[in-house]
């Protein structure tokens, strides 16, 4: 099959395309014939340790094989997933996945753009609902609105019933009104203190100055959760990283197919082109998910 692999850890530059053998699922994995694979940004820095190695850890597709520990899922089902991290990524044409990370895919959505729903969305689902206890009619605040993250939290927040401020650069602005952000702050024009009323809950996507500065709209018993960085001594915020759960994305799948959530999409390029995917997904200026086309 043919797979991108980084065979450096020199970025983009070291991703190669090649002919390497197919994979075969092990006794609790599917084998899942990849249409489309989405890139995270710096996600090349992930791996470093077991090169070479298969990035993207976003995948949809239709399962090929099963492996025999394997129930409820059949070869020529359509799914996606956010995979394990600590395994061989998917942007190849096929890939063994765990069954218990896959969910059926969005009937609503192409592979391409489903494809770019796992990360970001889990990382919200996660940020929002598991660590955030985001309830109906409580106000959150979400920091980088309008990035790839952020939009999917402004609309899986208006999902639950909540009151959205988004806060998004200038660049950022337009996205997060289209997510349905009830307010949008342009933090690069008001100050957060003055613009904002207080919340029962900051969503942070973008770390720095703004997660510093959140506590000041925090209402008391409030609560604060980053995914982009380890907060400052001084502020109390709970920091995680994004966990696969094929329960959760099934949920999300639900959502999609209801019309409350859609992805955005920067940008596609096919398997071939996998080096300059991988330079778009780190560039400035990008709007949304960049997704690598793959003919299985």
């Amino acid at each position: 099959m043919r797979a991108a692999r980084l065979l450096e850890p020199i970025g983009a530059a070291g991703i190669t395309v090649e002919e390497i053998d197919r994979p075969e699922p092990g006794h609790d994995d599917t084998l899942v014939r990849v249409r489309a694979a989405a890139i995270t940004r710096d996600e090349l820095d992930w791996p470093v340790d077991r090169l070479p190695a298969i990035p993207s850890y976003e995948l949809s597709g239709v399962v090929e094989a099963v492996g025999p520990g394997v129930d409820g899922i059949s070869a020529g089902d359509e799914v996606y997933a956010l995979t394990a991290f600590d395994r061989d990524g998917v942007a190849a044409e096929f890939a063994t996945v765990s069954a218990t990370l896959l969910a059926s895919k969005p009937s609503s959505l192409d592979h391409v753009e489903s494809a770019a729903v796992p990360m970001g969305a889990l990382s919200a689902w996660q940020g929002l609902f598991v660590h955030g206890q985001l309830a109906e009619e409580q106000r959150v605040l979400i920091l980088g609105a309008g990035g790839g993250v952020g939009q999917i939290a402004v609309q899986l927040a208006l999902s639950r019933g909540a009151k959205v401020v988004g806060v998004a650069s200038t660049g950022g602005v337009d996205g997060a009104r289209a997510a349905g952000a009830h307010q949008v702050v342009d933090h690069t024009a008001e100050r957060l203190e003055e613009a904002v009323e207080p919340v029962d809950l900051v969503f942070d996507t973008t770390g720095g100055e703004l997660l510093r500065r959140s506590p000041a709209v925090i209402r008391p018993r409030g609560r604060i959760v980053s995914v982009a960085e380890e907060p400052p001594e001084d502020v109390d915020a709970t920091f995680f990283i994004v966990e696969p759960d094929g329960e959760q994305l099934a949920g999300i799948t639900r959502l999609v197919d209801r019309g409350g959530l859609r992805p955005a999409i920067d940008s596609v390029y096919e398997l071939a082109d996998a080096r300059a995917a991988f330079e778009r997904s780190m560039a400035g200026g990008k709007r949304g998910k960049v997704v690598l086309r793959v003919d299985g």
